[in-house]
């Protein structure tokens, strides 16, 4: 029977400067979500509170990895669940009930994966 041994060395500061490296990463991927949600006009706009005053990042709990994209106007929930309404398309052409769909289960699904891909090897230097 041979005996096999090994050594690992794990060196503090290298886990702090990727574990700083996500945390960094994370808000720079809710903040291109943000940023992707505007400029693709899909949120109901009347005057522009919803989105532009009432809508911003939660950074609460980036430590423990989440950050929320928040909408607290108080319409905002009856709008969100109700696609069906007619939606006026005078600011933001493609304003429609559910707008986070689009990132969630459509066609940009994967944005936030690969944008914090991309954050994460920018700031981990890899």
């Amino acid at each position: 029977m041979k005996i096999v041994t090994s050594k690992i060395n794990l060196k503090n500061s290298k886990i702090k400067q990727l574990e700083k490296a996500t945390i960094i990463a994370l808000e720079k991927t809710a903040d291109a979500l943000h940023t992707d949600v505007i400029q693709a006009q899909v949120m109901p706009f009347d005057v522009g509170t919803m989105q532009n005053d009432n809508t911003f990042i939660d950074y609460d709990s980036v430590r423990q990895g989440k950050i929320t994209l928040t909408t607290e106007a108080p319409q905002a929930r009856r709008l969100y669940f109700h696609p069906e309404y007619n939606f006026q398309k005078k600011e933001n052409m493609n304003a429609q009930g559910r707008w986070l769909d689009l990132w969630k289960n459509g066609k940009k699904k994967k944005f936030c994966k690969e944008k914090f891909m991309k954050f994460y090897k920018e700031e981990a230097g890899v």
